[in-house]
């Protein structure tokens, strides 16, 4: 009895007490099972691993996208782009000027012109020029100007013409790009003398400087604005009326 006992003992393996006992105890079909089933466990993992690490990427995409600058509602319109070649030692040189045009749709606009090798950087410095010489104008009920008005550069001459309402932008090329910024809905222009767009920009600026509204020709005459507006023939009720519309 006590060989048979002997027997039984030596037929049973002895348990792994750490992994790499267990490691070396096992034979190399379980090693390459083993081995199967953790690239599986490691693939899965991978995978969910892959998911988390993609939404964390989503999210500091979203960060960056938060910490760009807010739109503080200024509309840029780009007018005209210039190319302009200098022939040195091995070829061409070329350089680009751009003008633009900003403003905030509320009576504010203005405009500037850059250079540089490269169209993007030109048109940079053209709106950065522009949002510095921004002018205010007076508009009538936030729609049209408040009269009529010429303007002159060079050789281009304009004329600005108040408008009743659903008349619209009545201009073209670059005088059409300043009163849409400007926020200016109805308007009549005319342009004679140049199609060159610096002019032509020029020359409406020069108009639009000269825009007055009644509330500000009553303060510099010391008066009211309805004693203004009433010496057109209207009465005095209309004339008050018109003047409690008036917002600039």
């Amino acid at each position: 009895m006590a060989d048979e006992n002997t027997e039984n003992q030596a037929e049973v393996p002895a348990v792994a007490t750490t992994p790499s006992e267990a490691a070396e105890n096992q034979s190399p079909a379980q090693a390459d099972d083993g081995n199967a089933r953790r690239g599986r466990g490691r693939g899965g993992n991978r995978e969910g691993g892959g998911g988390d690490r993609g939404r964390g990427r989503g999210g500091r995409d979203n960060n960056r996208g938060g910490k760009q600058e807010e739109d503080d509602g200024i509309i840029e319109k780009l007018v005209h782009i210039n190319r302009v070649s200098k022939t040195v030692k091995g070829g061409k040189r070329f350089g680009f000027a751009a003008l633009v045009v900003v403003g905030d749709g509320q009576g504010r606009v203005g405009f500037g012109h850059g250079k540089a090798r490269e169209v993007p950087e030109a048109i940079t410095k053209a709106t950065a020029a522009a949002r510095k010489k921004m002018i205010r104008v007076p508009l009538k009920e936030g729609r049209t100007l408040h009269h009529d008005g010429n303007g002159r550069f060079g050789a281009g001459k304009v004329t600005l013409r108040t408008a009743p309402p659903g008349t619209g932008i009545i201009a073209g090329g670059p005088m059409r790009a300043v009163f849409e910024s400007l926020g200016v809905a109805d308007v009549v222009t005319k342009s004679v003398g140049t199609s060159n767009p610096y002019n032509m920009i020029r020359a409406t600026f020069d108009a639009l400087t000269e825009q007055t509204s009644p509330k500000s020709v009553a303060q510099r005459r010391g008066k009211k604005v309805a004693d203004l507006l009433g010496r057109g023939g209207s009465s005095a009720a209309e004339a008050e009326a018109d003047a409690a519309a008036i917002v600039e």
